[in-house]
């Protein structure tokens, strides 16, 4: 055929890398934590109890994913406000520089 160029892609780069490794940005052997509170990220590390409001949604929307997660958190945001007792404490952790 003349006048189509196919064009060869080089694939000996692909396979020089392990296949079985992820790709990882950050080495997490050298990851240095500045608070051991910052070593767990999970919402259940925050520690509320178990009747507290962020808790009860927290388990009805934790098994919920994609389109599903947003029509059911819209849901819980228009019914009437059914849950345990609210804080405004807030779990922030502020870095020195």
């Amino acid at each position: 055929n003349s006048g189509s160029s196919s064009s060869s892609v080089d694939n000996s780069t692909a396979n020089e890398h392990n296949p079985k490794k992820p790709f990882q940005r950050v080495d997490p052997t050298k990851v240095v934590y500045v608070n051991e509170r910052l070593k767990d990220n999970t919402f259940e590390s925050l520690g509320f109890s178990e009747n507290h409001y962020t808790m009860k949604a927290h388990r009805d929307l934790i098994v919920t994913k994609g389109k599903g997660f947003t029509k059911e958190k819209n849901k819980k945001k228009r019914g009437s406000y059914k849950g345990g007792a609210i804080d405004f404490t807030t779990n922030s952790f502020k870095f020195t520089d």
